[in-house]
């Protein structure tokens, strides 16, 4: 079964996805600029947000970065409908504490609060930490125990374990969640560890932005694991879209953000040096020309806006139930989709006789 189709934004914690020095984007990481964001992103009709989490910035270290847990606090609080995913790295957070840091966000959001588990690829952050930077199976050996904490937790149950990393005696969380079983559990990577840890302890699986057929293939293998009476796993994809009202307008500001981001190979440089090289985000980022992150453009949802809505409405039926977007210039390029695009990806899933999500609305 595929679920309504839903769009979602990445929030700006690091500033610009595409190129650091736009003229049309200048490098804003605040509370105040993300907060203003995701409150238009809502009232544009997006159903979702994603908080990415790094304590310190992952490109530069003299860029600002916005701290994602205490930010989701407040969005849960200043928003009313839109979706607040806030993206976690286990060995930063003890399981015990970060559940119950998730039950409170998820109940002052009214049950509408998600984790993103993310195992971890800037190994600056934690090894400058004193916490060090395990091997990449073991990292996700680690992440695997920590979620099943943590998903116990969030459930109310009241829980022993002991295992190869936490000894977690006789623990309970009050109040546990008001509104359902417990928050939503998102999982990212793509390597073998991280497929199998997310066919066993995820809600939904976020992919990175790459070409329809690779992606179907990736749905294709996750999807066919073994739940242990789990309900379906359900899919996400990230992407950078660039869309006008024709192909050839959307390709030429496609390659004036290439131009821009060759601006910015000095940071990328450090990124590489930074990087785990079996993270397989990082493989999958190397093989074309793209501009954003997470496989950016990639994805392909670059060109006019009935091309754009008819690769999305393909994406859906390879199983893709959430889009995480990323724009440059953000707001500009935000507000452009929900008008332009939004209302012709509805008017196709209507031609095909194909059910709406709920949360389609006019744009404000």
């Amino acid at each position: 079964m595929t679920h309504p189709l839903r769009f979602g934004i990445w929030a700006l914690v690091h500033g610009p996805r595409a190129a650091h020095q736009d003229p049309e984007e200048p490098y804003d990481a605040s509370w105040e600029r993300n907060r203003d964001l995701v409150l238009r992103a809502e009232e544009l009709g997006y159903e979702s947000t994603l908080v990415a989490q790094h304590t310190i910035n992952p490109h530069q270290e003299d860029l600002d970065q916005l701290e994602a847990w205490s930010a989701a606090a407040a969005l849960a609080a200043l928003t009313s409908r839109i979706e607040i995913i806030t993206a976690i790295k286990p060995y930063l957070y003890h399981p015990v504490v970060l559940a119950k840091m998730a039950l409170g966000i998820e109940n002052i959001s009214r049950g509408r609060f998600a984790i993103n588990l993310v195992n971890a690829w800037n190994r600056p952050e934690l090894e400058r930490a004193g916490i060090g930077f395990a091997e990449h199976d073991e990292r996700y050996a680690y992440g695997r125990e920590w979620i099943s904490v943590v998903s116990r937790l969030l459930q109310g149950e009241r829980l022993t374990h002991k295992g190869r990393y936490f000894d977690v005696q006789d623990y309970v969380l009050r109040p546990k969640d008001l509104y359902r079983e417990r928050p939503r559990i998102y999982v990212g990577g793509e390597s073998g560890p991280a497929r199998a840890l997310v066919a066993d302890h995820g809600d939904v699986w976020f992919v990175n932005g790459q070409p329809l057929a690779d992606v179907a293939s990736l749905i294709h293998d996750v999807a066919s694991r073994p739940r242990d009476g789990a309900p379906p796993l359900r899919f996400g994809l990230s992407a950078f879209v660039i869309a006008r009202p024709t192909a050839a307008e959307a390709e030429a500001a496609h390659e004036r953000l290439l131009r821009l981001a060759e601006r910015d190979a000095p940071m990328k440089a450090i990124q590489k040096e930074n990087t785990d090289p079996k993270v397989v985000m990082m493989q999958t980022m190397q093989k074309s020309a793209r501009v954003g992150s997470n496989g950016g453009t990639a994805a392909g949802l670059v060109g006019s806006y009935e091309e754009v809505a008819g690769r999305i409405v393909d994406f859906h039926a390879a199983g893709i139930e959430l889009f995480t977007l990323q724009f440059q210039p953000f707001e500009a390029e935000m507000k452009r989709f929900a008008e332009e695009v939004i209302p012709r990806v509805r008017q196709r899933q209507r031609d095909h006789g194909l059910s709406v999500a709920d949360s389609d609305r006019r744009v404000g």
